[in-house]
């Protein structure tokens, strides 16, 4: 966001005003302002968005998340653009997201549930893939949430049950962060950078038994998939 203001649990104080549920009511006004974003450009860059972002964290489906889920739904089903999210693995907030956005008439596979590579619950992971969702194995690096050989694993278990097609493997790195001081993100956090998928990831999963035709499905197949599926409906 343009403000540096960024919250998991409640929307910005303008929306409290406006919008379902509110002293005003009327339409959402974040799902106009997000198919702008898609169709015309982000502010007056004319750099046009491509996928839509939303954050369910531990906290869970309070009403200002319920609010941007629903309207993300919206501007997808306006758009055609895929969605990603920002999930609490360990409280199993995909499942909520899935439910929201089922009820607007998303088609789940066009989903990716993110942040599901922090934990080891293959159950809970293997039940957003029964609903059609892409799985976003995509904080490599931060090892100071689950460990580097049970993120490894855990990939490694998805695809010998077959699901390589669902999944996608990212680092949820960044070119700047302000947690921590810049001199101190490579010492909390040495593997947390765009090399470390290819330098480390890969030679663990292939030690693991992962084939190059599952990598290749994880990096190349699976997000040309996700991007070719445009068009409202």
């Amino acid at each position: 966001m343009a403000t540096g203001v960024y919250t998991y649990n409640d929307v910005p104080m303008y929306f409290h005003f406006s919008g379902p549920g509110t002293a005003l009511n009327g339409p959402e006004p974040m799902v106009d302002m997000f198919v702008r974003d898609i169709t015309e450009g982000i502010a007056d860059t004319g750099v046009r968005a491509g996928i839509l972002k939303c954050a369910t964290d531990e906290p869970g489906l309070t009403v200002g998340v319920e609010r941007v889920l629903r309207a993300v739904a919206q501007a997808h089903r306006a758009t055609g653009v895929p969605i990603t999210t920002h999930t609490h693995a360990g409280t199993r907030r995909g499942l909520e997201q899935q439910r929201v956005f089922a009820e607007e008439g998303v088609d789940l596979s066009r989903v990716i549930i993110g942040h599901s590579g922090d934990t080891t619950d293959v159950d809970y992971l293997e039940e957003l893939i029964a609903a059609g969702s892409y799985l976003g194995m995509d904080r490599f690096g931060l090892d100071n949430i689950l460990r580097f050989e049970d993120r490894v694993d855990t990939v490694a278990r998805l695809c010998e049950r077959g699901h390589a097609a669902k999944l996608v493997l990212a680092h949820d790195a960044s070119c700047y962060i302000d947690w921590l001081p810049e001199a101190a993100l490579p010492v909390v956090l040495p593997n947390w950078h765009y090399l470390h998928i290819h330098n480390d990831v890969l030679p663990a999963l292939r030690a693991r038994g992962v084939t190059d035709e599952q990598i290749t499905t994880m990096l190349v197949d699976n997000p040309r998939e996700i991007f070719s599926a445009r068009g409202a409906y």
